[in-house]
């Protein structure tokens, strides 16, 4: 609090009771411009026209080729096994020799990731550059936490209900 000095007879001093407002208003005013330097740099702003697309869909093919990897490093091509050294030919055999067929890669869960690299290469040595991925649908963890609250089966990652 401010004290006025007052000289008088009585040497009273009196108080003063009104707020100095003075060092509040220069803190804000430096948090102030502190912010308006600040917010700026910590936005990203990147302006970029992105391009539409008029393509379509690639439609699933009639009989795709699926080339599976088991937990014991076999190689199998539908669901006929085939060992490594006749892979490329036993592959042509089932795309009638066009390259440009998409082969759908299936690997197990505890395989490695040097293990599958290795089948991509068998592949790519044969020619085939068109891989796809197969992974299992899964439910985001909010969906598939949540009760079901209606009588009918919950989905299943597939796609089918659970039975």
């Amino acid at each position: 609090m401010a004290a006025r000095i007052r000289e008088t007879a009585v040497d009273d001093l009196e108080e003063s009771h009104e707020i100095n407002v003075t060092p509040f208003i220069d803190v804000i005013l430096v948090l102030l411009i502190i912010f308006m330097v600040a917010a700026p740099l910590a936005t990203v702003d990147v302006n970029v026209d992105l391009p539409g697309s008029t393509a379509t869909p690639a439609p699933r093919p009639e009989t795709p080729i699926f080339l599976t990897l088991k937990s014991d490093l076999t190689l199998a091509i539908g669901n006929d096994s085939v060992p490594r050294p006749t892979f490329a030919a036993v592959l042509d055999g089932r795309t009638k020799g066009d390259k440009q067929t998409r082969i759908f890669l299936r690997a197990d869960k505890t395989v490695g990731y040097g293990d599958l690299m290795e089948v991509m290469n068998l592949l790519r040595g044969a020619g085939y550059l068109k891989i796809a991925l197969v992974g299992l649908e899964t439910l985001p963890a909010a969906e598939a936490t949540a009760p079901a609250t209606s009588g009918s089966p919950a989905p299943a990652p597939n796609g089918g209900p659970i039975q």
